[in-house]
């Protein structure tokens, strides 16, 4: 008979990786880092590349470090993901700080989104990192606050001279979400509207005032019909929902004067935000104020280097209706990782051990093709 086949010094390197990086994301796991509340996983990460003698920093609670043979007249090739998580739900029936794996799952809050892509992509950045030859320079960065878009995280960072100097060259960015390792080619952006209707006050029990939710309520119908007609291939079309609604008085007997009112807007990348906010207040009455401008919609040309490797090693291309770091990042951004995004933020959330190993196996297979 003859010999089993060996495997191969990269199969062998990518399972030590993947070791590493399992063992890394129960530490992770353990340790809890609601946004904002990163400290302590910052920290863990930290110390994981001290242990490694891999030179890192800290901007905040975001950390990040550079390939070993870094040359700035180099483009470079960003990997991102975020240690951050949301707040375990109630009903759990699993302790979310502890990494149980079972059944080929590893159980635990932010084992999925985006525990798994995190630790997928620093084991890639590792597979690379000591090579001489590369065309590109790598940074891996862990961020911080994306499950709640806040400024500093990956914003922060980019914003930072000591991450981004004057001149560097970016040439694209991967980053870590549970996709099943699918290209999100293209993510919807989120506007959300603070948007008030004024009447007059007066008595419910007289002809009084000029009722400020009736107001509302014509324009909260008009969210409710109105089409946008351009509708994207990958993000399909704008989508508009009203999520809250409240008036300013409590009393039952009182006309109310203002009502106010939240819509939640997933924008395709076929409208900028100033578009669809000149759509809306030419058809609305009430006053509408964007919270923020900064979420808009990304997309990455289906001809870029790195989607033209993913499509040859048979992944394919979709448009995700959720928000990530991706819309923060100024240049060309591909979201891609291990695990599904229908396990995130769910109770008893848990990622597969194999999905992290071929995860791995799938980046370095597409930064090979390019580095």
């Amino acid at each position: 008979m003859a010999a089993p086949a060996q495997p191969s010094p990269m199969s062998k390197l990518i399972s030590i990786l993947a070791a590493e990086a399992i063992h890394l994301l129960k530490e992770l796991i353990t340790t809890p880092s609601f946004s904002r509340e990163e400290d302590q996983t910052a920290g863990i990460i930290g110390l994981f590349f001290a242990n490694k003698g891999i030179a890192h920093f800290r901007i905040g609670n975001n950390i990040y470090a550079s390939n070993k043979y870094f040359d700035e007249s180099k483009p470079t090739i960003l990997l991102n993901s975020h240690h951050d998580t949301v707040k375990p739900n109630k009903a759990y029936s699993l302790n979310p700080f502890n990494p149980l794996e079972k059944d080929g799952k590893l159980y635990g809050l932010g084992s999925n989104d985006a525990g798994g892509p995190l630790v997928a992509l620093l084991a890639s950045f590792l597979f690379f990192y000591d090579r001489a030859d590369l065309k590109y320079n790598l940074v891996y960065a862990a961020s911080a606050e994306e499950e709640i878009s806040g400024k500093n995280g990956i914003e922060y960072m980019l914003n930072n001279p000591s991450f981004n100097p004057p001149g560097r060259q970016w040439a694209f960015a991967l980053v870590g979400e549970p996709t099943q390792m699918q290209m999100a080619v293209a993510e919807k952006g989120l506007l959300v509207l603070d948007c008030i209707a004024t009447g007059i006050a007066g008595h419910a029990a007289r002809e009084e005032g000029d009722n400020a939710i009736y107001k509302a309520i014509k324009d909260i119908e008009w969210f409710s019909n109105f089409r946008f007609p351009r509708v994207s291939d990958f993000l399909g079309p704008v989508k508009m929902s009203i999520t809250v609604i409240e008036t300013e008085n409590k009393a039952h007997n009182v006309v109310p004067s203002q009502c106010s009112f939240v819509t939640d807007i997933r924008v395709n990348e076929l409208y900028t935000f100033e578009e669809i906010l000149d759509i809306i207040k030419s058809n609305v009455t009430c006053d509408v104020q964007p919270r923020s401008l900064r979420l808009k919609s990304s997309s990455i040309a289906l001809d870029h280097p790195i989607v033209k490797a993913g499509l040859e090693a048979g992944r394919t291309c979709y448009g995700s209706p959720t928000t990530s770091d991706k819309a923060l990042i100024p240049f060309p951004a591909l979201k891609m990782g291990p695990g599904d995004s229908a396990r995130s933020h769910t109770a008893d959330e848990y990622i597969y051990i194999d999905e992290i190993k071929e995860g791995i196996e799938l980046y370095v297979k597409l930064l090979e093709k390019l580095l």
